[in-house]
């Protein structure tokens, strides 16, 4: 049995990938988007039709040039969704603009019509998961959405305290960026590499386990941007893991041993830990220069990447 199936019999995998020919051939359960794969996405032959079928619908929806744009790329976004869902099981994660990051009105508001567009296709919001930067406005937003039927993805997420803020909201899923936290740390400390045993991100997401665990939380933790197979290796077992094309063939490749490295077995669910409040969040967070560094520049290169899709609907 290649390393895959044998991850597949222990945390449930989903496809970090917009590229509907690769979830075909994965066959993951969920598929998760974010602007920059939507935008590589967008630039696929295949994907055409459904960029000119957003201009058109937002031609006829919106009025001022600025609400075209913006609804021409959540109408892609969600066509793209529908589509990805004819092909899995599950849910599809789509993601709210990270402009909106600290506008906790304009969050819940955009998530709302992201739904609104689902629905509008047939897809019952049950398949959905809204994707909401891990600010504290981010939080309070998801807070809301969960309370109307409407499952959050907590993504961005660097450190325990967002994790902590997340579950105490009720989220359904935080997407724990591994990659992420072990690009910095190898840039911190100059090094090559890190070892997956030593991985600050790997770690981190362990952490993360071991607390919903302990806590008898409900929120899922998905172990996401990977840079390597080991690092997945390291996190068999987590709930779910999100994973590239690339990284997926070279897990189908590798007939290894694959052992298991988290269970929930293993952890006696207890009462929830004392809620972490708005000032204690900021001060932690800015007290963690990675998950300060890395949620800024996730935030600004997400941005980037959604008003290139703008710009790239405009020309269409």
């Amino acid at each position: 049995m290649n390393k895959l199936d044998q991850l597949k019999q222990f945390s449930t995998i989903v496809a970090d990938t917009g590229d509907i020919d690769a979830i075909r051939q994965y066959q993951p359960l969920d598929a998760t988007t974010n602007p920059s794969l939507l935008l590589k996405a967008s630039q696929l032959p295949q994907y055409q039709p459904l960029l000119q079928q957003a201009i058109t619908y937002a031609g006829n929806c919106a009025t001022s040039s600025g609400e075209q744009l913006s609804l021409a790329a959540d109408k892609l976004s969600t066509l793209i969704g529908k589509e990805i869902l004819t092909i899995i099981e599950g849910r599809v994660s789509t993601e709210v603009d990270a402009r909106l990051s600290f506008d906790t009105r304009a969050t819940i508001e955009k998530a709302r019509q992201l739904i609104h567009l689902y629905e509008q296709l047939g897809v019952d919001r049950s398949r959905v998961l809204i994707k909401i930067a891990s600010t504290w406005e981010g939080m309070r937003a998801a807070n809301v959405l969960q309370k109307e039927g409407i499952n959050c993805n907590l993504t961005l997420l660097f450190s325990l305290e967002q994790a902590k803020a997340a579950a105490d909201v009720g989220a359904f899923l935080v997407s724990p960026f591994v990659g992420r936290i072990y690009d910095w740390y190898k840039k911190h400390n100059a090094v090559a590499d890190i070892a997956p045993e030593e991985d600050p991100g790997v770690i981190s997401v362990r952490s993360i386990f071991q607390h919903y665990k302990s806590h008898g939380y409900h929120t899922i933790v998905m172990g996401a941007s990977f840079r390597n197979t080991g690092q997945i290796e390291a996190l068999a077992g987590c709930d779910r893991l999100t994973i590239s094309p690339a990284l997926l063939q070279q897990l189908r490749e590798d007939r290894g041993e694959l052992p298991r490295q988290l269970d929930s077995a293993n952890y006696a669910a207890g009462k929830p830990a004392e809620p972490i409040g708005e000032v204690e969040f900021r001060w932690l967070i800015n007290e963690n220069a990675m998950a300060t560094e890395k949620l800024a520049e996730g935030i600004r290169l997400f941005a980037k990447d959604q008003n290139t899709l703008e710009q790239d609907v405009l020309k269409a």
